[in-house]
């Protein structure tokens, strides 16, 4: 299963509704198309199914900069959360 990305605007908000798999592969991709967008911008998760451990700080580092994560998976939650003193180190 690949990630598709579909781009919706809710009032103000820019949602990118994920589904599949966020994999290595995604990120840039995804770090594209958010790419100056962190304000008003939220990453729907609902159908995401697998995220990988670049996937994971990539979300981690979204949610630094004001990225909103909708309907994050509780295993993603946690692992964001394990990984974020990781990720400050990296920055």
């Amino acid at each position: 299963m690949v990630l598709k990305v579909e781009s919706v605007s809710e009032g103000s908000d820019t949602v990118l509704r994920l589904s599949g798999r966020i994999e290595s592969e995604d990120v840039q991709d995804l770090k594209t198309q958010i790419d100056g967008r962190a304000r008003g911008l939220v990453l729907d998760l609902e159908h995401v199914r697998l995220v990988d451990l670049d996937g994971v700080h990539f979300l981690a580092v979204c949610e630094t900069k004001g990225i909103k994560l909708r309907h994050c998976p509780q295993y993603v939650r946690q692992w964001i959360v394990s990984e974020k003193p990781r990720i400050r180190e990296l920055e």
